[in-house]
């Protein structure tokens, strides 16, 4: 947690700050008994058995909008309210999205390393974004802001998201195309993930899936690892119907050192930083403190789950 949100808990409450205690289920099951709040990030699983603990529990904050390690249904029985850090990183995960996408179509890193190898090769130009397709799997909030850069740069914006409507902000002013998900993977040159990990999106990309998209596109996601069968993108790649992939998150983090995927020179991959940004690390941190300490005072929370 930034200091920015840590410096404002200590003003209010006494704080005991450990970033390395979701390693240890024991460690966090004797300090959440005395607990007035709880704030974690994506490593913590927050379980039924750690909230039954919690007695005087009265807040959760999560550092992030990902609810995968959180079990609502404990949460929601006790009536405590859930508060996140809607839209704090969003600009962050958008702007990582367009890096991804200017990273396939230019590489200047693998270009200039050619130059240090003594080679002045021209032909090494690259492609442009500029009339390609991009499809957007999810069109909440970071998604929107994927499609506005995307946009400025002349792409084609396609988004498969079954709960949004044609009258919303993306569709009805920027151009987003709302179509079926075959289509999307059959028409779009890059593909971003933007969807919750639920029973519905677990391995929605899959080998069935990933089959249907175009031959020689990109994948990204910033989303959760467990939307994409691993095993399945990696045997695409290796076949070349997909061109390669960008992961910033993993079905399991940090991934095995043996894992093949860390090794594939097609697949870039970061340690789940998209929304990492100093500037996103700083909103996250005040936006999940202040409302944390509304529910303390009594007062309602901004930005909650449930509760």
């Amino acid at each position: 947690m930034d200091r920015a949100g840590l410096d404002r808990l200590r003003q209010a409450a006494e704080v005991r700050y450990d970033p390395k205690a979701w390693e240890s289920a024991d460690i966090l099951s004797e300090q959440i008994v005395a607990a007035d709040a709880l704030v974690v990030r994506n490593q913590t699983r927050v379980t039924a058995s750690l909230i039954q603990r919690a007695a005087a529990l009265k807040v959760v904050g999560r550092l992030g909008v990902g609810l995968d390690n959180i079990d609502l249904d404990a949460v929601r029985a006790r009536h405590i309210p859930l508060v996140v850090a809607r839209g704090a990183n969003a600009t962050a995960v958008a702007e990582y999205v367009l890096t991804c996408l200017l990273h396939f179509t230019r590489d200047l890193t693998g270009v200039g390393e050619t130059v240090r190898q003594g080679r002045w090769d021209r032909t090494l130009g690259g492609k442009e974004l500029h009339g390609k397709v991009l499809g957007l799997l999810g069109l909440g909030d970071i998604a929107q802001r994927v499609a506005w850069r995307a946009k400025s740069f002349g792409m084609t914006i396609l988004a498969y998201d079954p709960w949004q409507l044609p009258t919303q902000l993306a569709v009805a002013d920027l151009g987003v195309t709302l179509t079926t998900l075959p289509q999307l993977l059959a028409t779009a040159d890059f593909v971003s993930v933007h969807l919750p990990l639920t029973e519905t999106t677990r391995h929605l990309l899959n080998r069935q899936t990933l089959a249907q998209m175009k031959t020689g596109s990109y994948l990204i996601n910033t989303a959760r690892g467990g939307v994409i069968d691993e095993t399945a993108l990696l045997a695409s790649i290796e076949t070349e119907k997909i061109a390669g992939a960008a992961l910033d998150v993993r079905e399991m983090e940090p991934p095995s050192p043996s894992d093949p995927l860390c090794h594939h020179p097609r697949i870039l991959l970061t340690p789940h930083i998209a929304g990492l940004s100093s500037e996103a690390n700083v909103r996250t941190a005040e936006m999940v403190a202040d409302d944390v300490l509304r529910v303390l005072r009594g007062q309602a929370p901004l930005a909650s789950v449930c509760g």
